[in-house]
């Protein structure tokens, strides 16, 4: 049987609501409720357009025949005139006004800003969920002692909790980025062949007002408050840019966070969901592969690179308008959007269930305290008299030694090796009472419970926010 080629993005990652948002219905509906918009402003403003045209324009959005559009296109060439020619066959009455005064961009510009901002818009909801996760998830373990890392080498300790607050911290920056994303949005409105708005000053006979209402009028239909100062015939790409770039942010920090999730994961301290009937390996039946993290960081990787598009396009639009654009903002912006959405829909999973094996940190940490208590061990056989200079090479060197009889296999044996220097003046026992976890996670704790009260408002209210998006 043969089939045509389905993007995995729309079949197996992206959410229903993201792939509804880009698909073809979405977009041309969209561009006949410009249409209507734009007769209706036109009418307001005392064009001969009558309301009789607009309340049949009005009926007529959503019954779009696509093998009509396919058939004209094919003869014209020209994918918007093709839908001009649909759109006034279900509408003859008001045929003869559709797209009065308009340039193409009126359509295709216009309704691409007005779905680039309702994604924005679930995106923000969809990431305030993962950080709804891990703000719980942090509460939990605030306190709860774990090896810290530097260079992936075991360092001080820190918490699992504080841990997740460092992905939190870029995945709030990634939030602010949307925000502007989406605040900077404004509405192109209907321009003109050159932005010049000349075809508006010929059928308002030279009444500027009139034009400027008009364009406040057709932005107002679609909730934007505000047009661009200035045009070409298209609204400025560095919006693109602007805007893919806030969602290679989210994969950026996507992969981050999911990235030491793998790493913990090999380590077996904490784990993403694994449900009961799931199969880790075709040819290993034991294994339990972070799959869902992987996932995450190959799709966050395609999604940067794809990022490069648009300050591509952006460096590369001549004077007033070029086409080059066209064919790669179809395929960057919507994959962008789309590999976004399933990313972030992976990082809800994998967020909301994590597994911490609290058993096997301790364990790591009992065996690598010794070694991070030196300083305090030090300090206090200071105050019983010690020289810390000798001490210092005393705990260099017994450390050293208990390195290497662990590469070795044998278990650390550092307390025991200082204990039994004389100089160092601290018994096994004595030393064994300073091995507290607690001792060394500095601030965590505090810190945790700051930082999550601080963003507590926004995670407020995250249902109500996500009802109210239109699925």
């Amino acid at each position: 049987m043969k089939t045509n080629y389905e993007s995995p993005l729309s079949s197996r990652y992206a959410s229903d609501y993201m792939c509804s948002l880009f698909s073809s219905d979405t977009r041309y509906q969209t561009w006949r409720k410009l249409w209507v918009a734009l007769a209706k402003a036109e009418m307001t403003l005392g064009l001969p357009i009558t309301k009789e045209q607009v309340d049949e324009l009005s009926a007529h959005i959503t019954d779009i025949d696509y093998e009509c559009v396919a058939k004209r296109e094919k003869e014209v060439r020209h994918d918007v005139m093709a839908h001009v020619y649909a759109y006034g066959k279900v509408a003859p009455k008001a045929a003869g006004v559709i797209h009065l005064g308009a340039t193409s961009c009126y359509v295709t510009d216009n309704a691409d800003l007005i779905i680039y901002r309702d994604g924005l818009k679930y995106l923000r909801t969809e990431l305030l969920k993962v950080l709804k996760n891990l703000s719980d998830f942090a509460e939990n373990y605030k306190a709860l002692p774990t090896l810290g890392y530097t260079h992936f080498q075991p360092a001080q300790l820190v918490t699992v909790g504080k841990r997740a607050t460092l992905w939190m911290q870029d995945l709030l920056s990634d939030l602010k980025e949307i925000d502007f994303a989406i605040e900077n949005i404004k509405f192109l409105g209907c321009r003109g062949t050159t932005g010049t708005e000349a075809s508006f000053v010929d059928l308002f006979e030279g009444d500027n007002a009139k034009i400027d209402e008009m364009n406040r009028i057709i932005a107002g239909e679609f909730d934007f408050s505000e047009c661009f100062d200035v045009s070409g015939q298209t609204y400025p790409r560095k919006v693109d840019s602007r805007i893919l770039n806030a969602l290679s942010s989210v994969a950026q920090s996507c992969y981050r966070m999911a990235n030491d999730i793998r790493l913990l994961q090999h380590d077996r301290e904490i784990e993403e969901p694994f449900e009961k009937n799931q199969i880790g390996s075709s040819a290993m039946a034991y294994k339990r592969n972070p799959m869902r993290s992987e996932r995450i960081c190959s799709l966050a990787r395609y999604l940067m690179a794809d990022a490069l598009n648009a300050p591509m396009t952006a460096s590369t639009q001549w004077l007033e308008r070029t086409l080059d654009d066209s064919a790669n903002r179809r395929i960057s912006l919507p994959e962008g959007f789309l590999t976004c959405d399933a990313i972030l829909r992976l990082a809800q999973n994998v967020t909301d269930g994590l597994r911490v094996n609290e058993k096997i940190i301790e364990k790591n940490v009992k065996e690598f305290l010794p070694f991070i208590a030196t300083e305090n061990l030090m300090m206090e056989a200071v105050k019983r008299g010690g020289n810390r200079q000798q001490l210092h090479e005393i705990i260099r060197k017994c450390s050293m030694e208990a390195t290497a009889g662990m590469k070795a296999g044998k278990d650390c044996d550092l307390l025991s090796r200082l204990a039994n220097e004389k100089e160092f003046g601290l018994k096994e026992e004595e030393m064994n009472q300073l091995l507290t976890p607690s001792l060394y996670i500095g601030r965590c704790p505090e810190q945790v419970t700051a930082f999550l009260e601080k963003i507590k408002p926004l995670l407020s209210g995250i249902e109500k926010q996500s009802a109210e998006i239109d699925l």
